[in-house]
Order: C-alpha cells, then structure tokens, then sequence
C-alpha cells in the first residue's frame, strides 16, 4: 500500500490480496477507483455493463484500461435499458444538456435504478467469488443531483446486500459482512484527479463524455466534459482529453 492509500486504510482488504468487484465504466471516477482498489491490496475483479448507453465507446475504453492495469478478471453484462427509456443517456429522443442544470433538479442524464441493476450485478458476482468487497465510483459532490450517489443511498445497498446473500445471512460477524466502499463520494472533481494522478492513473484513455464518439472523443460540451475540464483545471494539470474536432 502507498503512503497516499494509507489515507484510505479504513478500506484495505481483511484479508491481503482478496477479491474485489469494481463497478468499471472506462471512466475518470471508476479507473481512479480501480487504481486505488489495486494499490490497497485488492485482487481486482472489474465489472463493466452495456446497457443500451449512447457513450458505448466508453466499453472499448475500459476493455483497454483493464488490459492494461492487469486486472485478474474483466466481465462486460450486456443489458438493454433503452427498452426503458427515460433517460437522455439511453433515449435518442432526448438531447444531452450542454448548459449546467438546477442543482436542485435530477438531470435528465439519469437512468431509472441504473446504480441499483449494477450494484446488483456486483454483489452477485463477489458473493460467488468468496469476496465480500464491492467499489463503486458515486460522487455526490460534482452529481449532487443522481439519488444513487448519495451516501445514504450507499449505505442503505450495503445493508441490503447483508440482508438479501447467503453470505450476508451466514455472517458471524461485520468482518464476514459485505462491504460497498464509494472512497470518492465527497471529493470534488479535482481531488479525484490529484488521487489518481499520484496513482499513475493515465486519464488520456478515459471516456467520461455523454456524447463521446465511436473513437472515445468527447464532445467538450455536456456537464460530463464540463465538470471534467474544470477538475483538470482546479487540479493544476494539463487536460490529457481528446476532443472531437470541431
């Protein structure tokens, strides 16, 4: 473990090199987390869902990032929410927003019960492996706006899944309980980049765009690529992104 992770040691493996699921879109939050989750001691199992999402380049992107940070297993659920619709993320009829919404309001970029289905999937998964440790990239700082990046929320899964297991049930004690660790759920955008800067993180193969295209090229625009230039810029680093050309 690094001296920077030690700050995190309240979520270092119970047992050295054990399993752990990561909710992995091939994004700047989730490969920060995954960076994290391996310099802690964590076996890495990364999961990766497709569910029907506009920005689907981001898959190819987290194919490439786990490759790369030698993960032990990368899975990739294909789902399709676009039968739901409801979402500006899985709906064609509805545009991205390209101006900041109403902090107050749940941008119409959320996807009905997305974060609950992918947690779901995670718990399945770890509760198979023998693993009782799930991350999970929610920020409720920069996306103060999405229910299921709350920390109550987060909370209220892990709960749910020492409920609803088999391992949850059987557990003699919280050192057999399942686990959902959110590490960056109060940092703001350029804290999680510092993070995973000083992990080696290389955020130019990150796709973090709602638009972005069949290459990963984001748009520049939408509150995604937005909030992302901006942490970049409080960061004090240079924006590695690749935009689309205009």
């Amino acid at each position: 473990m690094s001296q920077l992770s030690a700050a995190f040691e309240n979520l270092a493996p119970r047992i050295p090199n054990a399993p752990a699921v990561i909710l992995f879109s091939g994004g700047l939050d989730s490969t920060t987390i995954l960076a994290l989750a391996k310099d802690l001691g964590y076996a890495p199992y990364v999961l990766s869902v497709g569910y029907g999402q506009r920005h689907s380049s981001e898959l190819a992107a987290a194919k490439h990032i786990a490759k790369k940070m030698g993960v032990v297993r990368h899975e990739v659920v294909n789902l399709d929410l676009t039968r739901f619709g409801g979402s500006a993320l899985t709906d064609s009829s509805i545009d991205v927003p390209i101006t900041p919404g109403n902090d107050q309001e749940i941008p119409v970029t959320y996807v009905p019960a997305r974060n609950t289905i992918l947690l779901s999937l995670a718990l399945g998964w770890a509760e198979s492996l023998g693993g009782l440790d799930i991350f999970y990239g929610a920020n409720a700082v920069d996306y103060s706006g999405y229910p299921d990046c709350r920390p109550e929320y987060v909370a209220s899964f892990e709960t749910m899944a020492n409920l609803a297991t088999k391992a949850g049930v059987e557990a003699l004690n919280n050192e057999n309980r399942f686990r959902v660790h959110a590490p960056i759920i109060s940092m703001s955008k350029a804290q999680i980049i510092a993070l995973g800067s000083t992990l080696g993180v290389d955020y130019s193969q990150t796709v973090s765009c709602y638009q972005a295209n069949d290459l990963g090229e984001a748009c520049g625009e939408c509150e995604s690529c937005r909030l992302r230039q901006a942490g970049f810029l409080q960061a004090k680093l240079s924006d590695p992104t690749r935009y689309q050309k205009k």
